[in-house]
């Protein structure tokens, strides 16, 4: 098959794909293949280092990584502090509170940054990459990755509990509004 035939297969594959909306998927396929190179290069080097692979992970280091990987992907996809690095990508529409922004991704430019677009603005996108890595630093560097799942852990419990804290002082203002 030539060069222009395959362009015109993909051509009527997308169209016959998303007649009416624009969906980046050659992108897609470009961040799915960087996310197999990842994998496939954690692999190796796990193998390469003949790093011991549990048969089961702990169920506390299941809970650890959830945790973390909850953090960690809202601290990159939402937190005003990551713009910079979301911001080649997306574009900024307004705060959504607790220190995050929502942004828009950018149409312009080719499909692979659209994807990224979409990519580092949507937690639940990103807690793949980030569980993948978190999960392979597990098995190379265990002490070190349960460190830093550790603190993504405490600051999540704190999110929590800052959110706690300023429903329950909104209803105790809201409390003795009504008593006045």
């Amino acid at each position: 098959m030539t060069d222009g035939g395959l362009k015109q297969k993909v051509a009527r594959l997308r169209q016959a794909y998303a007649p009416h909306e624009h969906r980046p998927l050659g992108g897609y396929l470009a961040a799915m293949g960087t996310y197999a190179g990842v994998t496939a290069s954690i692999a190796a080097l796990v193998k390469a280092t003949g790093r011991p692979v549990p048969e089961r992970p702990a169920p506390g280091d299941v809970v650890l990584l959830a945790v973390a990987t909850h953090k960690l992907s809202r601290l990159l996809s939402k937190d005003a502090v990551t713009s910079p690095l979301r911001a080649p990508f997306t574009r900024y529409d307004r705060p959504i509170g607790s220190g995050e922004v929502m942004e828009q991704v950018r149409d312009q430019g080719s499909s692979t940054r659209h994807a990224i677009g979409e990519l580092l603005s949507c937690p639940f996108c990103l807690a793949v990459w980030v569980a993948t890595g978190l999960t392979g630093g597990l098995v190379l560097a265990p002490r070190l990755t349960r460190l830093v799942a550790t603190a993504l852990t405490a600051v999540a419990a704190s999110d929590f509990l800052q959110m706690g804290y300023a429903v329950a002082q909104q209803a105790a203002e809201g409390g003795r509004h009504d008593e006045g």
